[in-house]
């Protein structure tokens, strides 16, 4: 059987993150959360030991590069046209019911 690896953070260091962070956590949740923050970090060292100098750091693993379509001026509706199924209009916009700030 192969040694335990020593942990990247212990359990102290989560209940310590915890009261910073003014969550109170069980022990059971300190174990849970001490487990898989370790899991984490182990795996992000792994990944680390992978990533090469000569390999720029990427957003996306494809190439993109300004992904937009053209800017090209359509035809729309007019606003009497946007505005002809409407139950309320005022000042060319949809009239609705106010519900904020009701005076009474």
């Amino acid at each position: 059987m192969s040694p335990e690896p020593e942990s990247a953070i212990s359990r102290d260091e989560v209940a310590h993150l915890a009261r910073l962070s003014r969550l109170a956590l069980t022990d059971a949740e300190l174990d849970q959360y001490a487990g898989q923050l370790n899991s984490i970090l182990t795996h992000v060292a792994q990944v680390a030991e992978v990533a090469a100098d000569d390999v720029p750091p990427t957003a996306h693993p494809a190439d993109l590069q300004n992904v937009l379509r053209p800017d090209v001026v359509v035809p729309s509706l007019t606003p009497e046209q946007a505005l002809s199924g409407a139950p309320a209009v005022e000042q060319d916009r949809f009239a609705v019911p106010q519900i904020l700030g009701e005076e009474q």
